[in-house]
């Protein structure tokens, strides 16, 4: 038995649940490393090692996770300020974007950069020589860029505002 073309074409109220859902929790994964890495409240960042202790919060990872052929790039690259306040900036801007439902295609765009470099610094990955959680975030920000449901979002008055009328890549 088929399914009508006009049926399959409505998506479920239930979907924009389940990617509001989705887009509220891959944004909570990333504010919530901006707010450990800032504050070192001690889930992996200890509180001396935090940003504002002065701490370095690519350092350790750069430095000692960081395998296979781009490793020496990246190592070169540790503790950095330009890439700590980079990657800082990247976790706060994909966690508020993602939380409140705005700027949903530069928030893909950004998240799945970010998620491509951090799955390039541990090549090949130790547990599947393919696949990892940077591979699986990149693609559910790429859904997430893609996906124009307003459930439990402010991006209705987003697209309202007259920067991303200007410019509309910005939605």
């Amino acid at each position: 038995m088929s399914v009508p073309a006009t049926a399959a074409a409505t998506p479920s109220p239930w979907l924009g649940r389940i990617m509001a859902i989705l887009r509220l929790g891959l944004g909570w994964i990333f504010l919530w490393a901006f707010l450990d890495k800032l504050l070192g409240l001690g889930f992996a960042t200890a509180p001396d090692k935090s940003w504002l202790a002065g701490g370095s919060p690519t350092a350790g990872f750069l430095q000692f996770a960081a395998t296979g052929p781009l490793a020496p790039v990246y190592q070169g690259l540790a503790g950095s300020m330009a890439v700590d306040v980079l990657f800082m900036g990247g976790l706060l801007f994909l966690g508020s974007a993602l939380i409140l439902g705005i700027a949903r295609k530069p928030a893909a765009l950004i998240g799945g950069l970010l998620m491509l470099l951090m799955y390039s610094a541990l090549l090949l990955p130790k547990n599947n020589p393919l696949l990892d959680d940077h591979i699986i975030y990149l693609l559910v920000l790429a859904v997430l860029g893609l996906w124009p449901d307003r459930t439990w979002s402010l991006e209705g008055r987003w697209a309202g505002t007259r920067i991303v009328k200007r410019f509309p890549f910005l939605e």
